[in-house]
């Protein structure tokens, strides 16, 4: 099987699957909850989230509704380019680049979010809650608010 990637082609990772119970007059009626990563590992990345009757119908409709939200993030080669705060809710991820070699160093949620963007060098450390929703979005939203050096300049009417 060949490892080469299509350009452009997305890749989504599936992050939680919550069951929720409905009782019901003859027992209980599940019905499931997908939380998806989608991202095509060249600095597009969104969170999906999708519910049906069936865990393979809400991981579809997950990574539909993830499509549909893509965001373009600004990258340092195979890092970051400075250190960033996210937050959602009450937890706080903090994103720190790192040099080439490092590796990913996050938890399964972060980790997925920084490898679905394109990510392969950096430091992370989250704060407050662990719960795998309110990470990846505090994750996502870190992301966005990334800047370049020349965006900077550009926004403060400063030639570089």
């Amino acid at each position: 099987m060949s490892t080469e990637r299509i350009p452009g082609e997305l890749i989504d990772k599936v992050v939680k699957i919550r069951r929720c119970a409905a009782v019901v007059k003859g027992g209980r009626r599940f019905s499931f909850a997908a939380l998806v990563i989608v991202g095509d590992r060249q600095g597009r990345v969104a969170w999906g989230y999708g519910k049906a009757n069936e865990v393979p119908p809400s991981v579809e409709k997950a990574v539909q509704d993830g499509k549909r939200k893509l965001v373009k993030i600004n990258l340092a080669g195979s890092t970051i380019p400075h250190e960033v705060i996210g937050t959602f809710g009450s937890a706080k991820v903090v994103l720190i680049p790192a040099r080439p070699g490092t590796g990913v160093i996050a938890g399964a949620a972060v980790r997925d979010v920084c490898e679905a963007c394109g990510i392969s060098d950096i430091l992370t450390k989250c704060y407050g809650s662990t719960n795998p929703t309110n990470l990846v979005k505090a994750t996502i939203s870190a992301l966005e608010s990334l800047r370049t050096k020349n965006e900077v300049a550009k926004l403060r009417g400063v030639e570089l």
